[in-house]
């Protein structure tokens, strides 16, 4: 059993910071921005509610953090009231939040400055994957920090991997959004093409899902876009936030990428119908507009 804290108990840090009590039996600190998530967070999973980050953080092994972007964990992790001024020597931080690879590099440095251990580790598998503690971490950081972190990290995990050094486990992140944009986009043109042409959705894709078309999108996604319910799993907001990630970033290294760039323009518009907490299938709703 490891002492650990969580900071950020949003959709996706709620239901991890319970996997990392429950499944994995560590000792769990947890801080919310909204003090009542956390005494709820508490209650629930006999855990300890603190009053700053830096409270969460003193005297853990482990400290997660699941927050919205790069500004969000720079104030949870810097200052007065921040996780470094908790952190005991020789503790880890595990930056679960889908942020900047420079980030990551700069959190890498300043951690090992203060004697810290540091680990980027963005996660794959939406609300679904988080509840059910089935979520696929890319992780990048020190082999060793890796190692002595994987087996705490694998409490919500159904797949932990090392992608390479600080930074790598973000880029892994930004090549897993950029696939997803792609599939979704084709998926719902799919869906839109056949309807036009009067097909039987469902007995469609019950053949073409076990062919070279299969994917996850296919398989969870297809009945409710056909059904146009899109209130299942990541936001189109977020995903916009993830793909100006991986835009930014494509700007640095000088990769191209026409479909990213296409399909984040078409979740502007799909935002601009009122859909902006609609999940990333809605992007049917603007075809059938």
């Amino acid at each position: 059993m490891a002492k650990t804290a969580f900071i950020g108990l949003g959709v996706m840090g709620y239901p991890m910071a319970g996997h990392l009590s429950g499944r994995g039996g560590h000792e769990v600190a947890v801080y919310n921005r909204t003090a009542e998530k956390a005494e709820r967070w508490a209650e629930q999973h006999g855990g300890k509610a603190a009053g700053t980050p830096r409270e969460a953080a003193g005297g853990a092994d482990f400290v997660f953090v699941c927050v919205g972007n790069d500004d969000d964990v720079r104030s949870v992790v810097y200052g007065e009231d921040g996780i470094f001024a908790g952190l005991q020597a020789g503790a880890t931080l595990i930056d679960n939040t889908t942020a900047s690879a420079e980030l990551a590099r700069e959190l890498d440095a300043a951690a090992r400055e203060k004697g810290f251990g540091f680990l980027d580790a963005p996660v794959s598998g939406g609300q679904a994957g988080a509840e059910n503690g089935a979520l696929t971490v890319m992780v990048g950081g020190d082999e060793a920090t890796f190692e002595t972190a994987k087996p705490v990290i694998a409490a919500y995990a159904k797949m932990v991997g090392r992608m390479g050094e600080a930074g790598a486990g973000q880029l892994a992140k930004m090549m897993n959004q950029i696939c997803i944009a792609g599939l979704v986009q084709g998926l719902s043109e799919a869906i839109h093409f056949g309807k036009r042409a009067g097909m039987d959705i469902e007995t469609v894709v019950d053949v073409i899902s076990k062919g070279a078309a299969g994917s996850w999108q296919m398989e969870n996604r297809h009945k409710t876009m056909d059904s146009g319910h899109y209130e299942h799993g990541f936001a189109v907001e977020w995903m916009r936030k993830d793909l100006s990630i991986c835009l930014a970033e494509a700007r640095r290294n000088g990769a191209t990428l026409p479909v990213a760039a296409l399909v984040d323009q078409f979740y502007a518009e799909v935002e601009a119908m009122g859909g902006r907490r609609w999940d990333t299938s809605s992007l049917l709703a603007r075809l059938q507009r």
